[in-house]
């Protein structure tokens, strides 16, 4: 990245951000090539081999599999090399993330030790925590788990009921409570978890294995991811000493919602390398697929979805990789000699709560897209356990789960954004008054002669922009604090959001390829861009439609809707000719590209 702007969370609605500032793909390092190699040597050479014994649940060889990650330093990357790490840095970091995707269940073993499993740690942990258990994590010698769900408490995560109180010579706290659903539970020997102290102040703490009254449940037989643990934790006044209180006692809540902005953010990175697997299986077995005497790639209905597919997973990667820089860019404003370095890193992080959610929706339901199309290019095969993309396609549908559902992540995004509005962080209202009088004589767009290849697309992302900052306005307006309860508004308006960030920002990584490296190497992402941004613009119209009609009734609904028509009309561009091309490019690399 040539220029560090330190942009606020959720400003890309108001601001028009230069391509020159967004990371891209593009702009990764020798150094993060390596680790790209590393992770997928690592993965073919000691991971796909294993896949079947991994498949069965033996925890011996996941055990000695994240012994030879941390050997190659894929366990550390986060982690301060006076800890045992690498310090790699978030680029790092979400790289191997990216590209564990096709170790199947062992990517989440891996990458939940690495992440939930060892992000508390790095971040609120104190130096005496941390010489204590992060060396040993970091060889892969001590296995992380997180546990916070428990059977009563999901998505309302601090209704939790687990209780932790402290005894009477003041040495220990005694833990009572099930946690439900802990990746990595029948082998991890840290769980960072959470308790209830003095009433309801919510506290986490680190619990070793070996700890007098911590026990695991059965294995739950899951849909997919069938290869990693899951299973309950239970504390039987589970003895852990009061020098394992991570943090503040009472600031458990600060622990868990920062744990999530980054878990989000990875596992959007994660839904992005395995769309790239389920599109090089599809692509490759719609190439020796023959049906009335030619392979079915070159039917028009198997070009839209390989297109549609490879479009997709293109500006989610584009998204993915820009919320990476701003997370890398703000962290270089940390002090890391200081004690509280962590939590400096976590708000920092947290600044782009807004962004992370993004990554986790869009990445998660893009890859619930392209893992169906790809079943559907099998056919019936891909019904079929031997072929992978049965494989992918089951483990893929708890990615919406994961890390808060996507549903109350959609209400994330709207709830940060309206709160940065009323702290005037961000000038949602007052510009969403502008637009009030504006739309009173726009104009429906039109490409133009001197557009280029994408200035078109920068108009129709502008104008949308322009639109959710009117409905947004209008609906703070309508329900002020009773907004919270309208959660299918809050949905519609997260889902334009989320279309113009990742609208954006496959516009952007295009315009900087275009400088870069002229307009004919930038093709491919220049047409993708223009298709998404096409798809965007007609799904952006039936939101904008939908709000109005909740909200609205009568003269009032029809006058904003008339007006709203005229701003999302658009000339749309030829969809069938830009997939066919796409297509074709996709399927003679035979994978994904761009």
């Amino acid at each position: 990245m040539t220029t560090k702007n330190i942009r606020k969370g959720g400003a890309f609605l108001i601001e028009d951000v230069p391509a020159v500032e967004v990371f891209t793909p593009e702009d990764l390092s020798e150094e993060h090539e390596m680790i790209v190699s590393t992770t997928q040597r690592f993965v073919k050479n000691e991971v796909r081999p294993n896949a079947q014994r991994l498949e069965h649940k033996d925890w011996d060889l996941n055990r000695q599999l994240l012994l030879k990650a941390g050997e190659l330093g894929l366990l550390g990357a986060e982690i301060e090399e006076k800890y045992g790490g690498s310090e790699l840095g978030i680029i790092a970091s979400m790289v191997i993330v990216e590209n564990c995707a096709p170790a199947g269940s062992f990517g989440l073993t891996l990458n939940d030790h690495t992440g939930i499993g060892s992000t508390p740690l790095i971040l609120f942990g104190n130096k005496a925590q941390k010489k204590k258990y992060l060396p040993a994590m970091a060889r892969g010698e001590k296995i992380g788990a997180y546990a916070l769900t428990e059977p009563g408490a999901g998505t309302d995560a601090m209704s939790l009921k687990t209780t932790a109180k402290l005894t009477k010579d003041g040495k220990f706290y005694l833990l009572n409570g099930t946690k439900q659903f802990i990746t990595n539970g029948a082998f991890c020997d840290i769980i960072f978890t959470y308790a209830k102290t003095e009433g309801d102040k919510v506290t986490a703490f680190i619990l070793e294995r070996g700890y007098e009254g911590v026990s695991t449940g059965p294995e739950e037989k899951k849909m997919g991811l069938r290869g990693s643990s899951t299973c309950s934790i239970f504390l039987d006044n589970a003895k852990v000493p009061v020098e394992n209180v991570l943090f503040e006692v009472g600031k458990g809540h600060v622990v868990a919602f920062n744990i999530l902005n980054l878990g989000r953010f990875k596992l959007g990175a994660g839904s992005v390398g395995a769309a790239k697997l389920a599109i090089e299986s599809s692509v490759g077995y719609s190439k020796e697929r023959m049906q009335f005497n030619k392979p079915i790639c070159q039917f028009g209905m198997i070009k839209h979805k390989i297109a549609e597919m490879a479009t997709r997973t293109y500006v989610a990667e584009s998204t993915v990789y820009r919320i990476c820089g701003l997370i890398d860019t703000i962290l270089e404003t940390v002090d890391r000699s200081a004690d509280d370095a962590g939590q400096q890193m976590a708000k920092s992080i947290g600044e782009y709560a807004i962004e992370c959610s993004i990554a986790k929706v869009y990445g998660t339901e893009m890859l619930a897209y392209v893992a169906d199309e790809a079943v559907q290019i099998y056919g019936g095969y891909g019904y079929i356990e031997e072929y992978p993309v049965e494989e992918i396609y089951r483990d893929n549908r708890v990615f919406r789960i994961f890390e808060g559902t996507n549903e109350i992540n959609r209400v994330i995004i709207m709830g940060f954004l309206l709160r940065k509005g009323l702290k005037n962080e961000l000038p949602l209202f007052s510009e969403g008054e502008k637009v009030k009088e504006e739309l009173k004589t726009m104009q429906p767009l039109t490409p133009h002669a001197s557009d280029g290849p994408l200035g078109y697309q920068q108009r129709l992302v502008h104008r949308a922009k322009k639109v959710f900052l009117f409905l947004c306005n209008e609906a703070a307006q309508k329900y002020g604090m009773a907004i919270e309860d309208e959660q299918e508004v809050l949905a519609t308006l997260s889902d334009i959001a989320q279309e113009v960030y990742v609208m954006e920002s496959g516009l952007l990584r295009a315009l900087k390829s275009m400088k870069a490296v002229g307009e004919n190497k930038s093709k491919l992402k220049i047409e993708m861009t223009q298709l998404y941004a096409n798809e965007a613009m007609f799904k952006i119209a039936g939101y904008a439609k939908q709000v109005i009609a909740a909200m609205e009734t009568g003269d009032a609904a029809e006058k904003q809707l008339n007006a709203l028509e005229k701003a999302l009309k658009f000339t749309p561009v030829n969809a069938v000719g830009l997939r066919r091309t796409i297509a074709a490019e996709v399927t003679e690399v035979g994978k994904y590209t761009c």
